[in-house]
């Protein structure tokens, strides 16, 4: 009898984990090593963040809370949800988990039986399919296309929604390719789920804070009131607020989910880290203009990663209209030689040469569903940016 458990043969480690990993075991070892796959932003948390943090310390609020959070958070988020994206959800609608990624998968063990399918458009989030998997649902790919500018067609969505469609996990500003759909790309997309009643949309707001050029951020319950009573609209404060290492995501939607949601977190972990709670608290109802300081930031580095990569032979990269990702093409270098004698094959070998070589980390596309392409997190300093794109040109100079 095998110990493991079957679904773990269903389950691929996070490629953008790993490549974080080796990028510390390699400058551990004295290697020079530009990471840059890890996707939370290099700003600290706020310090009126982190004051409120030590003042619910000081008051003593570091007790168990309640399982879908303390009604002072719930309440935070319904106003946000009110105030930044026009949708009412009442306190009793709302649920705080440990990250985005518990409320997801919550949501997901709550909905799938054997045999429900879950449309992800790709490239994807690494998570995804891996947490439909585990919840013993089956992932539909549903492939974008750089002439697209990697976003879901009306015509995709259509083609792969089935009788057995549950869920569409649908995140925009994208990790990894930063897309973000307007007003009109969203509306064309809820037109297609209103013909299919049975479908519900699992949303990953996390970036919505992150758009550039005057793009203007819309959520799809919030572009379609029919659809609101199957989306759960998810969100967090790890990006916006630089709060990754804080945990803290959370989602409002119908109450009968939102309530096996919550059955599900009271078996699991309960409530979340209490003085983490607190800070989200002054996170969503303190000053915002930071958000936008850090925006100007992004949108610099944004820029200068895209033209030096834009420089490069064989590769091609187009402008993402939010997050703090790139997603280039490296399809001009496929079938050459790296500068170690190896060929170029895939999207994964170009990455494996380049931090061989140049001590550059970055993600393979293939990880996200969709390549040949690769993913840069420009979420560090310009100084470090340039450098690594630097590099990044001078290797692919030397592929013959």
């Amino acid at each position: 009898m095998a110990f493991l458990a079957d679904a773990l043969s269903r389950v691929k480690p996070s490629a953008t984990i790993a490549v974080s990993q080796k990028a510390r075991e390699l400058k551990a070892q004295g290697r020079d090593v530009i990471g840059l796959g890890a996707g939370e932003p290099d700003f600290d948390t706020p310090d009126n963040i982190k004051e409120a943090a030590i003042d619910a310390m000081r008051r003593g609020e570091t007790k168990y809370t309640p399982v879908s959070g303390i009604p002072e958070l719930r309440q935070a988020i319904s106003d946000k949800f009110r105030r930044e994206n026009g949708l009412e959800y009442t306190p009793d609608q709302v649920i705080v988990g440990t990250g985005g990624k518990q409320i997801l998968f919550n949501a997901l063990m709550a909905t799938l039986n054997a045999g429900d399918e879950v449309i992800i458009p790709a490239p994807y989030w690494v998570s995804y399919p891996e947490m439909v998997a585990i919840c013993g649902g089956t992932a539909v790919f549903a492939e974008t296309r750089l002439e697209d500018a990697f976003k879901l067609t009306p015509q995709s969505l259509e083609e792969a929604i089935t009788p057995k469609t549950k869920w569409l996990i649908f995140n925009s500003p994208s990790n990894p390719s930063g897309a973000a759909y307007s007003e009109s790309e969203l509306r064309a997309l809820t037109d297609v789920l209103l013909r299919h009643q049975h479908v519900w949309v699992l949303t990953d707001d996390m970036y919505e804070h992150l758009c550039y050029d005057d793009f203007q951020f819309r959520t799809p319950a919030q572009i379609e009131p029919k659809l609101y009573e199957r989306t759960l609209t998810m969100n967090g404060v790890s990006k916006a607020y630089a709060m990754t290492g804080w945990r803290i995501g959370y989602a409002g939607g119908p109450r009968e989910l939102i309530k096996a949601m919550d059955m599900i977190q009271g078996q699991q972990t309960s409530g979340p880290n209490s003085i983490a709670q607190w800070a989200a608290v002054e996170a969503l109802n303190g000053p915002q203009d930071f958000i936008d300081r850090n925006k100007t930031i992004f949108a610099g580095r944004r820029d200068l990663v895209v033209s030096m990569l834009n420089q490069a032979n064989g590769i091609s990269c187009p402008v993402p209209e939010g997050a703090f990702y790139v997603y280039p093409s490296c399809a001009g270098l496929i079938g050459k030689t790296a500068p170690s004698g190896k060929t170029i094959e895939t999207d994964e070998d170009f990455v494996t040469e380049l931090l061989e070589t140049e001590g550059v980390a970055v993600v393979h596309g293939s990880a996200f569903g969709l390549g040949p392409n690769f993913r840069i997190s420009y979420a560090t300093s310009e100084a470090l940016l340039e450098e690594a794109c630097q590099r990044i040109q001078r290797f692919c100079a030397a592929c013959q």
